[in-house]
């Protein structure tokens, strides 16, 4: 979950029906607990945005990666999130909570300062999947842990600012990530070390313990199939640019990616305990929420590339500019979703706020089609972004509101951990779909021009997500 499905899990569910008894190991108090789990957190929606903004000075320094290459780094982490936060969620229902989370905190923390001694893109790439592994891990830990050591009427205002606190550190990310990268890009993930370390050591100290009950044990075969299937999958897609449609590698990746993911689809309608329960899609809202999201990630993992890629590239603009000129966007987001998202949505239903989100996003991408030249202009980057700020900060939220509305309480985890599982997937692809397009121009002028495109093909994409808010989404009139 990120900071905006935090938010509609605060508007969602009913906290009070979730009876847990923590044993406490020490006087933490209820804030205590919460100031630990929210590092965990920042450091998790942080590392999205920094690495967005360093990704073309690594690139400099790993001087034979392309950008082919290089969009590994933010595929690999997306891809295992998306796997593995299903897989840990359910897998730590087993255990206790308190060493789950700590678990996570620790496995980022070793991962973080790995990929700050990587010494090139191979090596990032496959730190980088350590790290979503650990991220995976801490994010549905920390959420358990908040709800055993909270009151239950005390538990949605926790909850909200964890939205809150986490939210700020994503829109935070492009400025911090600007700064550091001032000094070496290597930075953005040795920074992690010792706030994972002061994490841990206070959490082993302070975090209360709470059991784990006897939940069913996940299949790790089918995290396998999902993560083969989505890798080779979005490998044709960056690579069918270099070597085209009829080459013997890409009909096998597309091959590997059909029969991965039929396989495992097919997993999940047999098995007794499948990793994606089918019962989920039998309801009409979860539907049509997992439906808009995928076009909607796709184009917003795209988008959060193509900044930083042509201000750096294009432009010739410093990380620090970057990270500047991209804030606003980011900054709208956590400020939309909590001050207006709720209210809009009681009040005219979750279709038409959807809707506004995806057109608003969509005005966002047409901006830097049509306003974005050869020149810098500050002006038009924040033309582009916060359109696209406000249209997450409506989207999200509501979507993961609606997916979580029409189902059980005692379903809510799973449903979240799969919506967030497809979030995280489109962000791949939608990342592979723009690095395939752009190509590798030799001129400003190519360069421009294949920016537009991808940006085009972008807004096309996201407008896919108007369908199904229409079909599934809108509220039908009583008889």
């Amino acid at each position: 979950m990120n900071s905006i499905e935090r938010g509609a899990f605060a508007r969602a569910v009913p906290l009070d029906d979730l009876s847990l008894s923590p044993k406490p190991r020490s006087s933490a108090s209820p804030n205590t607990v919460l100031a630990i789990v929210c590092v965990g957190i920042c450091l998790a929606n942080l590392d999205l945005f920094i690495v967005n903004v360093a990704l073309p000075n690594i690139g400099r320094d790993f001087k034979d990666a392309s950008l082919d290459d290089m969009s590994w780094v933010l595929n690999g982490y997306a891809i295992a999130y998306a796997a593995l936060l299903v897989f840990f969620g359910r897998l730590a229902e087993r255990h206790r909570r308190n060493l789950s989370f700590l678990l996570g905190v620790g496995l980022f923390t070793v991962a973080s300062a790995a990929c700050a001694a990587a010494n090139n893109v191979g090596m990032l790439t496959a730190f980088r999947i350590v790290q979503a592994a650990g991220a995976a891990l801490m994010t549905p830990t920390s959420l358990g842990l908040l709800l055993a050591v909270f009151a239950p009427e005390k538990r949605g205002s926790a909850v909200r600012t964890w939205t809150a606190i986490g939210g700020l550190a994503a829109a935070l990310g492009p400025v911090v990530g600007g700064v550091l990268v001032t000094v070496n890009w290597r930075w953005i993930f040795f920074v992690n070390v010792p706030i994972g370390l002061a994490a841990m050591v206070i959490g082993w100290w302070k975090l209360p313990e709470i059991e784990g009950h006897d939940a069913p044990r996940p299949k790790f075969l089918d995290a396998v199939l999902v993560t083969g299937g989505i890798g080779a999958l979005v490998f044709a897609i960056v690579k069918v640019s270099d070597w085209g449609l009829r080459a013997p590698a890409i009909g096998y990746s597309f091959a590997a990616a059909t029969i991965l993911l039929g396989l495992f689809v097919w997993r999940c309608l047999r098995l007794e305990n499948p990793f994606v329960d089918p019962a989920l899609f039998r309801v009409r809202p979860f539907t049509g929420a997992a439906l808009v999201m995928a076009p909607y990630s796709a184009a917003f993992g795209a988008m959060l590339l193509s900044v930083a890629l042509w201000e750096q590239t294009a432009w010739g603009w410093s990380a620090l500019q970057t990270g500047l000129a991209i804030a606003p966007g980011p900054l709208m987001v956590p400020i939309t979703s909590l001050l207006f998202a709720g209210r809009l949505i009681a009040r005219f239903g979750a279709a038409p706020v959807v809707t506004a989100g995806i057109v608003i996003f969509a005005a966002g991408l047409v901006a830097w089609a049509t306003l974005i030249g050869p020149e810098p202009h500050m002006a038009f980057v924040i033309m582009g972004m916060i359109p696209t700020g406000i249209g997450v900060g409506l989207t999200f939220p509501t979507l993961m509101g609606v997916s979580a509305a029409g189902l059980p309480p005692s379903s809510f985890a799973t449903g979240s951990g799969v919506i967030n599982m497809i979030r995280q997937a489109s962000l791949a692809v939608g990342v592979a779909i723009f690095v395939a397009i752009i190509g590798t121009p030799a001129s400003l002028p190519e360069r421009l021009v294949a920016f537009q495109r991808g940006w085009w093909v972008m807004v096309a994409i996201v407008a896919l997500g108007l369908l199904p808010t229409y079909l599934y989404l809108r509220q039908k009139k009583a008889a």
